[in-house]
């Protein structure tokens, strides 16, 4: 278990967006605009950003 985690921020709208980039971006837990959780550095959530990074922006703690 890694003990970093990253801070996620969604800074663009989500809507208009495909099917698969709008459940990935539920996935990390955010559904609101300027909405920011932190979430486990993992290489299945890295994934998961770099899918939608257009729309969110990524802190390292």
């Amino acid at each position: 278990m890694t003990d970093k985690r990253l801070r996620v921020t969604l800074v663009r709208s989500k809507y208009g967006r495909g099917a698969k980039q709008l459940a990935t971006v539920h996935g990390l837990g955010l559904r609101k605009m300027r909405q920011t959780v932190e979430v486990e550095d993992t290489p299945a959530v890295r994934g998961m950003i770099n899918k939608v990074m257009h729309l969110v922006r990524v802190e390292e703690n």
